[in-house]
Parts: structure tokens; sequence; C-alpha cells
């Protein structure tokens, strides 16, 4: 029996043949080429699923089969930039949550401040910047700008009290009240000393003949012990905010005594802010409770220490007086300043009211924040002639 086969090949050389032509075909199948599926000499795709024709794979040059090619790794460049883009929108999320978590502690903060102060901070800082800048601008450029200024405050605050008082019970005529507030600020800076007086009088007088006819006309009369009251009610508000405001104006119209007005106002409110930072922050023993119950001696005290450095400076810079005289005026500017506050405070919890009026907010009223310039103003002017008189000593 012959050992080839009808190609002449050896058997044993054909078997080892097909056996190479075998693997090489199921390398072919099981590894990814690096360019994609191979075409077709007609450039069809082949049939899925079906083996890669031998003469398809590529070859060395001894014909042997070529080394299957590594697969494409993804580049390192782009792996570096998704992990700086993961590492930067990390680092914005925890700022936007530090952000967050400052404002809420931010936000708690002013709301507790707030409900120790009893009153809105931010509006009632910005409405006093608006206020003081008309203020000063009244009194540096054109004094006598500063009359039309002190009339409007002096008329918001007579309709408040008045208005509070008709809603207690108190039949005050509001009209002659506020006439009498205008008429009183203009006559004091033109007229000095007497035209006050005068303009007061009348005003009293004006206020009670209204009173009377209104009573004596009505269909249902009072009883004359409630006309005596609305009386004196009426004589309240002429006296101490018509008449006590006028002492500013008249103030201003001395030779430099737009100076003096803005000296004082500043201690004034120096005594405030110092009388709030330290009763806000040390304030435990009450100092009126049943009048304020937000008053503390701590906040007195802090206002005193406030007064007394803020008026040397006053004294020294502003006045043209010596740094003795802010040690006395500071303190009485103090006492007139704590006197006017807690007279108003006496007569809201009279009326049993919070504020005034709501006309400003963080304020309540005019009212509330020209409570303790009115007595001030008169103590002022005092101080005024007295450094004159001391001067001639």
């Amino acid at each position: 029996m012959s050992t080839t086969g009808s190609d002449g090949a050896d058997p044993g050389e054909r078997l080892d043949r097909e056996v190479r032509e075998t693997e090489a075909e199921s390398e072919a199948r099981e590894t990814p080429s690096a360019f994609g599926p191979a075409a077709s000499e007609g450039g069809g795709a082949p049939a899925a699923g079906a083996p890669a024709a031998a003469d398809d794979l590529p070859v060395m040059g001894d014909g042997a089969p070529a080394p299957p090619l590594t697969p494409l790794r993804p580049s390192r460049l782009g792996d570096t930039g998704t992990n700086i883009l993961h590492d930067l929108e990390s680092r914005a999320q925890q700022a936007r949550t530090q952000v967050r978590e400052q404002r809420d502690k931010l936000r708690a903060r002013n709301d507790a401040i707030n409900a120790r102060s009893g009153r809105n901070l931010s509006f009632a800082i910005f409405f006093g910047v608006v206020l003081g800048a008309l203020l000063i601008s009244s009194l540096i450029f054109i004094k006598q700008l500063f009359i039309p200024f002190a009339v409007a405050m002096v008329i918001f605050a007579t309709i408040e009290l008045a208005s509070a008082m008709r809603g207690a019970g108190r039949d005050v005529p509001r009209i002659p009240l506020v006439v009498a507030a205008v008429a009183i600020q203009p006559v004091a800076y033109y007229f000095d000393v007497v035209g006050q007086w005068l303009a007061l009088l009348i005003g009293v007088f004006v206020v009670t003949v209204w009173r009377l006819v209104e009573a004596s006309v009505s269909t249902d009369r009072p009883p004359r012990k409630a006309v005596w009251a609305d009386f004196l009610a009426a004589a309240l508000i002429l006296i101490y905010v018509s008449y006590l405001g006028s002492f500013t104006v008249l103030l201003t119209s001395q030779e430099d005594g737009q100076w003096w007005v803005l000296g004082f106002l500043i201690i004034v409110v120096a005594v405030d802010v110092g009388a709030y930072v330290f009763g806000l922050n040390f304030g435990k023993h009450k100092l009126a409770p049943k009048i304020s119950p937000g008053k503390t001696w701590e906040g007195f005290a802090g206002a005193g220490l406030t007064s007394i450095v803020v008026g040397i400076l006053v004294s020294i810079f502003l006045l043209d007086q010596d740094w003795w005289f802010g040690l006395i005026m500071g303190p009485l500017l103090l006492i007139t300043a704590t006197a006017g506050d807690l007279t108003e405070s006496m007569i809201k919890r009279d009326l049993k009211i919070k504020d005034m009026s709501s006309w400003l907010p963080g304020h309540g009223g005019f009212f509330d924040r020209i409570d303790s310039i009115l007595p001030s103003g008169a103590m002022a002017f005092a101080l005024y002639f007295w450094s004159a008189d001391s001067t001639l000593w």
C-alpha cells in the first residue's frame, strides 16, 4: 500500500500542515483586529460568525501568521482630564455647600439679633443712614434748610402721638396740633426765645379753644373730666414734641449753631449705639423693667463710656472747646437721651402699644427716633450759652 496521497505529499506532512492552518484560523477568530473586521475582496463584510479566510490574515515574511496586535488603550491625557473635571466639580459643590451654611448662619444670627433688639437691624441702619445724610446736608450747606427738615420730623411725630392717644380714647384735636407744630419751628429760628414762647402759648390757646368748641357743639357731650384729660394730652404733645423740638431749631439759628446741633446729635447717636452694643453683649441687670424691659445697667454704663469718649472728640474737633468740656457735655446728654427714651417708653406702655407707627421700617415711627433728641436739644442749647459765658471768665 502506498503511503503518499494523491498530491504526492506524505500523509504526516499533510496532517501537520492542516493542523497549522486550523490553529491559524482559530487565532484569527479570537484576536481582535486593530483595524476592525477585514473586508472581503468584493467589498462585502463576512457573515456574522463566519471564520476569516486564511488568505485575508496578515502573514510574516516567511509565510507564518503574524502575531496578534495589541488593542489600543485609552489616552492617559483623557483620564487626567476626566479626573480634573471631577475634582473641580467636587470642589465647586463643597464651596456652594460652605456658602449656603455661612448664609444660613448669618441669617440665624441676624434673626437672633433682631429678636433681642426688637427691630429689624438692617432696615434700621439703612433708614438711619438716609435720615442722617439729609440732616447733615441741611446743616452743612444752608442751615436754613434745617427748618423744613425739623418741621417734617415734628409734624410726623405729632401725628403719630396724637393718633396713638386718640386710639387710647383721648380726643385730641390733630389739626391745630399740626398747625402749631409747623408754626413754632420757623418762629423759633427767626424770632429767638421770645418768639418761641409766644408761639407755644398761642398754640396751647388755640388747641384749648378748639377742643372746647368741639365738646360744646357735639350732640353727645363728653364729661368735663374727659375734656380736661383731652386738653392735658394735647398740651403734652405740644410741649414734648413741638416745644422741645424747637430748641434744636433755635440752636441752629445761633452763630455756629449748626455745628453744635451736629455735635450733640453725634453724641446722642453714640449713646444709642453704645447702649445697644453693650446691652446686647453684656446686659444682665434691668435698668427699668417696668418701663423698658430691654434696657440694662450694663448698656447704660457702655453708653456712658461712649458719651465721654465721643463728647471729648466732638468738643475738640467740632466745637472748638477744651477737652474737659466733653467730660461735661457727654454725660449730660447721656442723661437727657436716656430720660427721653424712657419717657417715650412710659407713654407707649400707658397707651399699650409697641411702636408709635410703622412708617419707618426697623425704627417704628418718627417719634421713636427723635425721643432722645427732643430733650437733648434743649440741653445742648443750654450748654451753648454756658460755654459762651465760661469763655468770658
